[in-house]
């Protein structure tokens, strides 16, 4: 029986007296893109967080390609790439140097030359190789982006873990990162992708989990999750909304629409 690449066993997460986490159970195969869906404040970034090694959990347990965070951090961060929503880069490093520092904590020697090929492939990808030697301080929103999507794509690693990672990107760059998504899953990768985009989650996960005040309240395949609402035909959206308890949205357009909301 082949083991997940991500498996959560009541992944809990608590800050003092707030549940920001609350005993999440997921078990995610190879090969998947699994959409990570919730509103504001739900504990999406949190569980990524605790993914990518960043925060320890308050208890349950976290395991990657069958080795348990709690016991074996280091190979657990060693085979998972993180791209943050908001990406913390250095400066003062050129994008070409900035590369290299990250291929020095990932690669041996046997790989380097693989690393320094696919670095190069990815950088002319995204238009950044004619920025390559310029310091990221000089970067746009977008072109950090793609700098730090171009790290983690290099290191070829098992598991990516993605938090928003369209914002910043103009449509062309936004394509290209849906295509490499799907190119990669189908070489065996899994992608674990949080996106408040309806749109990006419906055309590229196979499954999703939609999660409210901590807690997972639905999972399954965009068809599974349609079959199971009680709203007749209805798209992706339509169902997040339903189970997220926010259909008094409706009620807001539409006052909105009579332009009554705000004289309140």
């Amino acid at each position: 029986m082949t083991l997940p690449v991500l498996e959560l066993h009541g992944l809990t997460k608590r800050f003092n007296r707030f549940t920001a986490v609350d005993h999440l159970d997921l078990a995610i195969n190879k090969g998947e893109i699994f959409g990570f869906l919730g509103p504001n404040g739900a504990g999406k970034t949190t569980t990524i967080k605790m993914i990518a090694g960043l925060l320890q959990p308050t208890s349950g347990s976290l395991s990657i390609c069958g080795h348990s965070m709690s016991t074996s951090a280091k190979i657990c961060r060693e085979i998972t790439g993180y791209i943050p929503d908001r990406p913390f880069l250095y400066e003062k490093l050129t994008g070409s140097e900035y590369l290299s520092f990250v291929g020095s904590l990932y690669i041996n020697e046997k790989t380097k030359t693989n690393y320094r090929e696919r670095s190069k492939n990815y950088l002319r990808l995204f238009d950044l190789h004619d920025w390559q030697d310029n310091l990221i301080e000089s970067y746009s929103h977008g072109m950090r982006q793609k700098l730090i999507m171009t790290s983690i794509f290099m290191l070829d690693q098992p598991l990516i873990v993605v938090d928003e990672p369209m914002v910043g990107l103009d449509p062309k760059s936004a394509r290209i990162v849906k295509e490499l998504f799907k190119q990669k899953a189908r070489n065996g990768k899994t992608i674990f992708l949080s996106t408040h985009s309806m749109e990006i989650a419906e055309e590229l996960c196979s499954r999703m989990s939609i999660i409210a005040n901590g807690s997972i309240i639905a999972t399954g395949s965009v068809e599974a999750l349609k079959n199971q609402s009680d709203q007749g035909e209805v798209n992706l959206e339509d169902i997040f909304l339903q189970l997220t308890g926010a259909f008094e949205l409706q009620t807001i357009i539409a006052a909105l629409r009579n332009d009554s909301a705000l004289r309140q």
